[in-house]
């Protein structure tokens, strides 16, 4: 195929079995599934632009913004990573108008089988992307919440109990077992009665409702897992070429090492 070229932003995934994904290049898409088996180079041209306003940049912040754009947008700001911070009510908030639609929405509190089994959190809308993102192989969801800021106190209240991040390498690996989600639901939501009470008592009767979801089963385009996990990175090594093995999460898997695309977004990258 012919080069492209174009910035790079996180992989486009979508439910099928198995999962259908494509490589985003600027206003480009390749389906990568169908070059399963086949040689693929990408070359970062040295080039970094901010995803958010299309300044060059020497460095990439924040999953692919300058260093402005860091310090002002509120997808940026820490309560992003951490939504039980959130400073909304306040009146803080970077942006209330970003914050209207992207956190004081519906949430969905839900587990998952990524590296084993997880807690993790996403806004309604982004089921089932964001378990595609973390390469979960199931998923539950098993709370609905108001706003982002409840879902952090929910996730906060299972941490202390269950993982809530994934260990991305032993996700690499492949051969998760079967976890039987709902009975970990059974398990763990007794255990957050109380906390769930009071947050009713808080925020109203709306605010938090349990959820009684299938089991979503997501299943990866892969050929083979690597045995070992050795990582390619645009920073040390502009050129990253091998034949594509698989795709999970937001990783290519290579002959020749996995690269997490998402990582570098706003790389200007030529793909061929």
């Amino acid at each position: 195929m012919s080069y492209l070229t174009g910035t790079l932003i996180k992989m486009p995934g979508h439910l099928a079995a198995p999962v259908a994904y494509q490589l985003a290049l600027g206003e480009h898409r390749v389906d990568l599934n169908p070059l399963l088996g086949q040689t693929l180079t990408l070359t970062h041209t040295g080039n970094i632009y901010c995803n958010a306003c299309d300044r060059k940049t020497s460095k990439s912040y924040s999953q692919g913004h300058c260093f402005p754009c860091m310090k002002k947008l509120a997808r940026c700001d820490m309560c992003v990573m951490k939504p039980e911070t959130c400073h909304y009510f306040e009146g803080t908030c970077r942006e209330p108008e970003w914050g209207d639609s992207h956190c004081m929405v519906p949430h969905i509190v839900y587990l998952a089988n990524t590296s084993g089994l997880k807690v993790g959190i996403t806004r309604h809308t982004q089921v089932p992307t964001r378990w595609i993102d973390q390469g979960a192989t199931q998923a539950l969801p098993i709370l609905r919440v108001a706003t982002r800021q409840l879902s952090g106190l929910v996730e906060v209240a299972l941490a202390e109990m269950v993982a809530d991040k994934t260990n991305w390498r032993a996700m690499l690996k492949g051969g998760e077992a079967d976890i039987d989600l709902k009975a970990e639901a059974a398990r763990l939501l007794p255990e957050i009665q109380d906390k769930i009470g009071d947050l009713l008592l808080k925020y109203g009767a709306e605010a938090v409702t349990v959820l009684d979801e299938s089991i979503v089963e997501l299943n990866y385009p892969v050929l083979e897992y690597p045995t070992k996990i050795a990582s390619h990175n645009f920073d040390k090594n502009p050129v990253v070429s091998g034949t594509l093995l698989g795709i999970k999460g937001q990783y290519l898997m290579l002959d020749t090492g996995v690269i997490n695309l998402r990582k570098f977004t706003g790389y200007e990258v030529s793909f061929g």
